[in-house]
């Protein structure tokens, strides 16, 4: 039946609450790979709502192992931001908003200099350029990225090049809920392990199987969900067929 994320196509979620009135334990659903809120300001994002930002490095977001990062790009949303990246690691943002109320995200603008020759280059003498002007040339930044530090350094900001640097390489994005589930490509809850046997039969109702969304997990992109909704769904399967001819065997035997 799929998770919730498509109520358009009928994948609504509503069998949550049916096999909860059966007895079975499930996890509400939540959203996954999906995109999250930040509070742009309004001239930001109505000029660069839609541009992607790549290359990045982005880490932060495992509270448990603050150093470890993932290169790739998302998209500024009017909403926040989105994209591959980002939905890579959704559930741990999510969790560190359940937790804590909201995530920090930090992006390194420019993945391949290092601050020392960021700081470098910046120091060159700018003479009549705008700063914007002075940045691309030296730095390699241009468009979105650039409005990404007008939106977070302060007017005193731009006159000190260490403070630059350091919101080129260190970014920071906070981030206060995911999107709308219905938005979602994925949802994570569903049944719960501990309702099933190792064949994903129903423990509370012998002779009802699950499989894909309808499980209580969720996988870091959409080629991981469809590989393993698929392979799930033939265990389901192959396990209805062996339950069903043991249970008709076990009648004609009696």
């Amino acid at each position: 039946m799929g998770g919730g994320s498509w109520k358009k196509l009928g994948s609504d979620g509503q069998w949550l609450t049916w096999l909860q009135n059966a007895g079975i334990e499930v996890n509400a659903l939540k959203p996954s790979n999906c995109g999250f809120e930040h509070a742009w300001s309004e001239h930001f994002k109505s000029r660069f709502a839609g541009a992607p930002i790549k290359p990045v490095v982005i880490s932060g977001f495992d509270f448990n192992n603050p150093q470890k990062n993932l290169q790739g790009e998302f998209v500024i949303t009017e909403h926040g931001i989105e994209g591959s990246v980002i939905y890579a690691v959704s559930a741990e943002l999510r969790h560190a908003i359940e937790k804590n109320g909201g995530a920090h995200l930090i992006c390194d603008l420019c993945p391949g200099r290092s601050s020392e020759r960021l700081e470098k280059d910046l120091n060159t003498p700018r003479g009549k350029r705008s700063m914007t002007d002075h940045l691309r040339r030296h730095t390699g930044l241009e468009g979105v990225k650039i409005g990404l530090l007008y939106e977070a350094l302060s007017k005193e900001d731009w006159q000190d090049n260490k403070k630059i640097v350091r919101a080129i390489k260190f970014y920071l994005i906070k981030l206060t809920a995911s999107r709308p589930i219905d938005e979602a490509i994925s949802t994570a809850g569903g049944v719960t392990q501990e309702a099933l046997d190792t064949n994903l039969m129903s423990i509370q109702k012998p002779g009802v199987f699950f499989a894909g969304e309808m499980l209580d997990w969720e996988a870091p992109t959409g080629g991981y969900l469809l590989a393993a909704s698929m392979a799930s769904g033939r265990r389901a399967g192959k396990s209805a067929c062996d339950w069903l001819s043991t249970t008709i065997n076990n009648v004609d035997a009696v």
